[in-house]
């Protein structure tokens, strides 16, 4: 396993910013490659501690030999975003300067060649220069994975509709309840741009078949702690195996995936039509039917029409919600899976 140090340029004099990368070497040229990246969203940690449990078992496994493919791990992907703090808080969603999200821009190339991304003559800013490093370390592997997390939720992952439902042993590996696909472009989100090169290439470079490409929320932003993070690193472990990146006769042949899937159409965005306290009635993992009350709004506090309920527009899945418990009018409270195309408008933001 090496290491080696990224530096991106800040976009001020004696400001520069830097990351680590790991690199193992497979023994087989032939096996499926791996790169991971966790905390793209800097406060986003449970794939990062993930990460951190997995590499003492490839260490383990390279040293016996077993990495038959090759491997990239970036276990945190954005240090712009780290030094981030406003009143002892880290705020690594959106660039400060540029009020970018972190995981939107991406560049969407219709091959699988980075060499667009680079050049002396190209002006950019800190962010897009991170996002362009990112891509390049990630062009050419067949399992791309981004390690996200929602506020408060079950575990589940974003992928293109072309990989469904192969990409089902994933979601099985990785123990998640829910799968979500599209074919809309997006807004150039990291997943998106990594699958985008091999949508229109030929069979013999697209390679579909072997293709892991996702977004993996791994639960909730307070979900850190020693044994989730050993959980999501044994399967992340286990989808390497899977897959055969990684050889190890101790891990089990692939299950059956048994959770949700569906089109990300049927994702529906519950929102406040008012300010208020928030009480939630359902929380991630529920599953609700029409009319059922979700959550109320305490918009005017002591008086007899003081509050007001929300009920699901349909029946489904509660995905996740705001781990906040104050909302203004419009804000986001949370996401349930229909059974059918949403009655709402879908607007995703991880």
């Amino acid at each position: 396993m090496k290491k080696s140090i990224e530096r991106i340029a800040g976009d001020t004099e004696g400001v520069s910013y830097e990351f680590p990368v790991y690199r193992i070497e497979g023994t087989s040229p032939d096996a499926p490659t791996a790169y991971l990246q966790a905390a793209l969203h800097s406060c986003e940690l449970p794939g990062t501690v993930a990460i951190h449990a997995l590499m003492k078992r490839l260490r383990k496994a390279e040293a016996e030999g077993r990495i038959r493919g090759a491997m990239t791990i970036v276990p945190s992907a954005n240090p712009i975003g780290s030094t981030q703090m406003l009143f002892g808080e880290m705020h690594g969603r959106f660039h400060f300067d540029t009020r970018r999200n972190f995981n939107r821009g991406f560049a969407l190339l219709d091959e699988p060649d980075a060499s667009p991304l680079s050049g002396s003559a190209k002006v950019t800013t800190a962010d897009q220069e991170l996002k362009d490093r990112l891509m390049q370390l990630s062009m050419g592997h067949d399992i791309v994975l981004d390690l996200h997390c929602a506020y408060e939720g079950v575990p589940y992952i974003y992928a293109h509709s072309v990989l469904w439902p192969a990409i089902a042993d994933c979601a099985s590996a990785l123990r998640l309840e829910a799968i979500l696909y599209s074919s809309d472009p997006g807004d150039g989100e990291f997943e998106v741009a990594a699958i985008h090169p091999y949508l229109k290439a030929s069979p013999e470079v697209a390679r579909l078949d072997r293709r892991v490409v996702a977004t993996v929320e791994f639960r909730g932003m307070r979900d850190v702690d020693p044994e989730l993070a050993e959980a999501d690193a044994e399967g992340l472990y286990r989808l390497l195996v899977w897959r055969g990146v990684v050889s190890d006769e101790a891990i089990g042949p692939q299950e059956p995936y048994a959770g949700i899937a569906a089109p990300l159409e049927n994702l529906e965005m519950m929102r406040s039509p008012c300010s208020g306290t928030v009480l939630y009635h359902v929380k991630p993992g529920d599953r609700v039917e029409k009319g059922d009350l979700v959550a109320t709004i305490v918009h005017s506090p002591g008086e007899p029409d003081g509050s007001a309920d929300i009920r699901a527009p349909q029946s489904g899945y509660v995905l996740t919600r705001h781990m906040h418990r104050f909302t203004r009018r419009g804000g986001d409270l949370m996401k349930i899976i229909g059974d059918r195309r949403s009655a709402t408008d879908v607007v995703v933001e991880e």
